[in-house]
């Protein structure tokens, strides 16, 4: 494909309705597209047949990734009947799909919110890149992935999805910022219809902050969630557990692979460096059905941690007559250097807005969303 896309499409993230067609019109390219994979802003992507254990990362830069790849490759293992990675080692995964995007097209990846409640680690790679997780626009070729499962050994297959595009349609000549939501646009669409709940003290009802109170600066501040009580405010990844086949769900203990973590008195846990935890947000939130989120990474201003792996929201996440005040977001967390303490209520991530080109026909949570009315921060691989 040569010219642009489809103009009936809008300037923005593509949604659902879209994305259905993306096979047919030959800018998804492999094998046909799963009704599994369309989410309401995003294409899963599947792992390919084989992947490659690295001695190390790497960008392709100016070269292609099989131009790049004999340099770092030391095995290839094959994913057909399913293989397993090793904990703390790269691999590099061609994927089933490809790319011929319009030049009015781009694309961008995020592990899947599963993958990064595991603690893996996923990179989106194209050929001639210079950074993860981009996909230029106009970009015809192959896609990869790079993995590291930072916390547990790990069992994965052919077809398996562990990441997520998004394809992002902009004006002519315009830049990310050009569907972004503004920070007063934010207030505005907070006012009609509420983006945040904070919880009330003393017993009182959880609450919604004014527009002038809504705690923005170039997105959405969430907090954590770490009040003293008798419940656990987490959980932990265990050091050296069980093999993890990600092919199975609602199949696994928890007590296998997570030790929960309880607030200190007063509230506030100590995490410890290189650990990794699953926490959740202090506030409730909401995404609109006509637009799109991402929760960033972290920002190293604000302690020695990285909050985050996976950061895409959909449209209806916490939306809907049966989820009058949001949903709570899981927090991925790993410390770093030092042991560093966080309080209930410390901002650790942002919420950044983008509008979707159309509102999706299907809005999360209408289908087999699995952490619409989440309590708890565990993947859906492990029982309750």
């Amino acid at each position: 494909m040569t010219g642009q896309f489809d103009p009936d499409a809008g300037i923005g993230v593509l949604p659902a309705q879209w994305l259905r067609t993306a096979h047919e019109r030959g800018i998804v390219v492999g094998p046909a597209l799963e009704d599994t994979q369309i989410q309401p802003a995003s294409i899963d992507l599947r792992l390919g047949d084989w992947a490659y254990r690295l001695r190390c990362s790497f960008l392709p830069g100016n070269d292609t990734v099989a131009e790049r790849l004999p340099a770092f490759e030391m095995d290839r293992i094959d994913l057909r009947d399913g293989a397993v990675l090793e904990r703390n080692r790269p691999y590099l995964i061609p994927l089933c799909e490809s790319l011929a995007l319009p030049p009015d097209l781009s694309g961008r990846a995020n592990p899947k919110s599963s993958t990064g409640r595991l603690d893996i680690f996923c990179r989106l790679i194209t050929d001639h890149g210079h950074v993860f997780d981009q996909v230029a626009p106009g970009y015809h070729g192959p896609l990869f992935l790079e993995v590291v499962s930072r916390s547990f050994t790990v069992r994965v297959q052919r077809g398996l999805a562990l990441n997520q595009l998004r394809l992002v349609r902009r004006p002519a000549g315009g830049s990310p910022a050009s569907v972004s939501v503004p920070d007063e646009e934010l207030r505005d669409f907070h006012q009609a219809n509420p983006l945040l709940w904070v919880p009330g003290t003393d017993g009182e009802p959880d609450y919604v902050p004014s527009p002038a109170d809504l705690p923005v600066q170039d997105g959405l501040f969430v907090s954590l969630a770490l009040a003293e009580g008798d419940a656990p405010v987490g959980w932990r990844a265990r050091k050296n557990s069980r093999l993890l086949d990600l092919t199975i769900v609602d199949g696994h203990d928890p007590d296998d692979f997570w030790e929960p973590v309880y607030a200190e008195r007063g509230g506030g846990v100590v995490l410890e460096p290189e650990e990794f935890y699953l926490l959740l947000s202090r506030e409730r939130v909401r995404v609109p059905p006509e637009l799109a989120a991402e929760m960033t990474a972290y920002d190293p201003t604000n302690g020695e941690l990285r909050a985050h792996y996976a950061g895409f929201f959909d449209p209806g996440f916490g939306h809907g007559p049966t989820i009058p005040s949001g949903s709570q977001a899981a927090l991925e967390i790993r410390a770093h250097d030092v042991a560093f303490m966080v309080a209930d209520g410390q901002r650790v991530c942002r919420l950044s807005f983008e509008r979707m080109a159309q509102t999706p026909d299907v809005l999360y949570g209408a289908t087999d969303s699995h952490y619409q009315f989440q309590t708890g921060a565990l993947s859906k691989h492990f029982h309750s």
